[in-house]
């Protein structure tokens, strides 16, 4: 029965991140050389891997917890890895743009389909993916781009609010929008920084009903820019990353948060708490629209003068990382949904509730043919300016800018990068 689920659950997102393959598949640009090795071609094969290299990782779902996790993890299975957790590197922006510059990475894993869309098509001078498929490939239904980069875990942003006495009292919040928030008399958590992978998945989710292939503002009418200023100028930034930390401690009635870590935060509430949340009296906001959804992948990265029995050992880190034992040990470690179809029958008797939510990410947007995912990252680096120069998400509320006068606005210059 476990595995039917999971079956059941792996199609239905299938269908619904339908970006996930049309993104991806058979698009190659870049060194996408087939050894990973562009100093060394003409060498002889290997006998076997170098079980002494050391793998170099670019990751932004690099926790403190889960980078320490997943070095013992690969320590005990005969592999040696070198990963930056996020007080050194954090977001996919720092991740892809470290990987870039330093040039030294072997595998690169987390990001969301609009990153590895970027890094498969070329868009990072020296970032390029080697051909690989492993052998789990096909327990990922679509979540792969073929060829080069492959599904391991689902994820979604959350609207979460607390029922007792440091939130609604037992009122039940029922939103259409996310957007809704901010009329809703409630006090809510709101990032401090434009960056961030969880950060721009919230953005897309409250802009989601503000689509407009017509709009000069990036392809968002002016009331959706406007929605997202009130939900940042009226929200509060508690100096926290993220959003289960205040509503935990009872510092605001509704939050935000991703998917991933809420079981596993949720049990541990108790220990940074006094007044914890609990499963009792936190709550997902009941949102028409549904929420935002993305996947996460690996692929294994060209690198000069590695060799060829150092790339047999990064295949094999590769192999081993996205494999059902492993992806099942994450899940039940970290509280994720794992791509593989296998890892989830190993772990979960019936879907989460968190993953039962509508996916508006594969609505198709009107007036194009792109979905919903399609549209976020073909807008994606527009968004991220308009954020930028508008000064949305400052961090300390005596440096908030004034609001803008939207109709004055020069909106082809603030859609370009800030100089």
């Amino acid at each position: 029965m476990k595995r039917i689920t999971a079956v059941i659950l792996a199609v239905c997102i299938i269908i619904g991140l339908a970006s996930c393959g049309r993104g991806g598949n058979n698009n190659t640009a870049g060194n996408s050389g087939n050894t990973g090795n562009n100093s060394n071609t003409n060498t002889n094969v290997a006998d076997g891997p170098d079980k002494d290299y050391t793998i170099r990782i670019y990751s932004n779902s690099n926790s403190p917890d889960s980078t320490k996790w997943l070095t013992e993890k690969a320590n005990a299975a005969g592999f040696k890895i070198s990963i930056d957790d996020n007080t050194i590197i954090s977001g996919d922006t720092q991740a892809v743009k470290m990987a870039n510059e330093n040039r030294d990475g072997d595998i690169l894993f987390g990001l969301n389909e609009t990153r590895w869309s970027q890094v498969i098509n070329g868009t990072y001078e020296n970032l390029s993916l080697m051909d690989w498929t492993p052998s789990w490939a096909d327990r990922v239904g679509d979540f792969k781009y073929d060829g080069k980069a492959y599904g391991l875990v689902i994820q979604n942003v959350l609207m979460l609010y607390r029922t007792d006495e440091f939130g609604t009292q037992g009122e039940e919040l029922h939103f259409r929008h996310w957007s809704d928030l901010v009329d809703s008399g409630y006090t809510w958590y709101r990032q401090g920084k434009i960056g961030g992978t969880t950060n721009a998945n919230i953005n897309s989710a409250i802009l989601y009903p503000y689509t407009d292939p017509n709009s000069p503002a990036g392809g968002i009418s002016i009331r959706g820019w406007q929605m997202l200023w009130k939900y940042c100028a009226g929200g509060k930034f508690t100096m926290d990353n993220y959003g289960f930390a205040p509503i935990n401690r009872g510092d605001v009635q509704v939050s935000t948060y991703f998917s991933g870590s809420l079981y596993k935060d949720l049990d541990s509430a108790k220990d940074s708490s006094k007044n914890p949340a609990t499963r009792d009296n936190l709550r997902i906001v009941d949102i028409k629209d549904g929420t935002y959804y993305i996947a996460e992948y690996i692929g294994i990265l060209n690198r000069e003068g590695r060799t060829e029995a150092q790339t047999l050992q990064v295949k094999a880190f590769a192999e081993w990382f996205g494999g059902a034992e492993l992806q099942a040990a994450w899940a039940g470690e970290f509280g994720t949904y794992p791509c593989n179809q296998d890892a989830a029958g190993k772990i979960y008797d019936e879907v989460p509730e968190i993953y039962t939510i509508e996916n508006f990410a594969r609505n198709m947007v009107p007036g194009t043919d792109m979905t919903y995912a399609e549209y976020v990252g073909a807008h994606s680096a527009e968004w991220t300016n308009i954020l930028t120069n508008l000064g949305f998400y400052w961090a300390d509320p005596k440096d908030a800018p004034a609001e803008p006068d939207w109709n004055k606005l020069d909106w082809e210059a603030m859609k370009q990068k800030k100089q």
